[in-house]
């Protein structure tokens, strides 16, 4: 299939006088803090039974540096060894009201030349009004978004790519998947979102959601002292999914120690853990803003 790259053309700069704060409107800011609904979730298949069949050059993945959920794509992708078979931009980390943007600090779109993201969903649906949201998995033949649904993404590339994946690498090997799916949904529930939902809580349903979250912390840590990964004796999706709030823990949820006194070092399992991933490249190459002490020995593989 024949790519195209569009000339550079960048968003304005980013302004909230102007255009406001990204959020009304678009996404649902209730104190409960629920997610909102992500509409496109059509998958690929190897077969190509679902209209959207595997193949390399056709999908581009558009991810965010700032988007735990994207980062979760951009590991996978490099960990499967696919950047040659599907192709990967980032938006701008800064968005006002018109959602996530092309800027020169990240670069051009180099798919459809477009300078906001919300255009890609106005291709897919006109007039689309609902949430714009990273990853974004687009469809370079049909011209439309095959998914903005991140759960499915990472297990569409893990599973209907093998034929030019990294054959040592699998990370939803199929007698480890009732596991890890249990795993995914208590990560997601209690952590990845947990953390956000806790800071937007208020009175008892705060107090309850950092127990939430604590809870789960050290029982992960817990876990994680006579194993080296989560689920088997290799990387899976659920450890992806886990890193990416943990490389957030001290930086960002945690500031200020919102959520424990302690910083991620503290939880004496995780802390290893979690620089242990770091030492692959799939996770330092698509990770910006960690301080040295994630270099420090993690004593993870006795």
């Amino acid at each position: 299939m024949s790519i195209t790259t569009h000339p550079p053309a960048y968003a304005s700069p980013v302004d909230h006088v102007a255009y406001g704060e990204y959020g009304p409107g678009r996404l649902h800011l209730s104190a409960g803090w629920n997610r909102p609904t992500y509409p496109f979730q059509d998958r690929i298949t190897a077969d190509g039974s679902s209209g959207y069949r595997a193949e390399p050059g056709r999908y581009h993945l558009y991810v965010s540096w700032a988007c735990p959920y994207a980062h979760r794509a951009a590991i996978v992708r490099r960990l499967l060894g696919l950047e040659e078979v599907i192709s990967l931009s980032y938006v701008d980390d800064e968005r006002d009201g018109r959602g996530w943007a092309f800027r020169e600090r990240r670069g051009s779109d180099p798919v459809n030349g477009f300078t906001l993201l919300e255009q890609a969903y106005d291709a897919t649906e006109k007039g689309y009004p609902g949430h714009i949201s990273v990853p974004v998995l687009w469809d370079r033949e049909h011209g439309r978004i095959v998914s903005n649904h991140f759960p499915d993404i990472t297990i569409d590339l893990v599973t209907q790519f093998e034929q030019w994946a990294d054959p040592s690498i699998d990370l939803y090997p199929q007698p480890w998947r009732p596991e890890i799916n249990k795993l995914n949904a208590m990560i997601y529930h209690d952590v990845n979102t947990g953390v956000t939902r806790f800071t937007h809580a208020y009175g008892e349903e705060r107090e309850k959601g950092h127990s939430r979250v604590v809870s789960a912390l050290q029982w992960l840590d817990e876990r994680l002292g006579g194993r080296r990964y989560l689920v088997g004796d290799t990387l899976s999706e659920a450890d992806v999914r886990l890193w990416v709030t943990l490389a957030r823990y001290d930086s960002h949820y945690n500031r200020d120690g919102l959520i424990t006194d302690w910083d991620l070092s503290g939880f004496e399992h995780l802390w290893g853990y979690a620089r242990d991933l770091y030492r692959r490249p799939a996770f330092r190459e698509t990770t910006e803003g960690l301080p040295a002490a994630w270099d420090a020995p993690h004593g993870r593989d006795r």
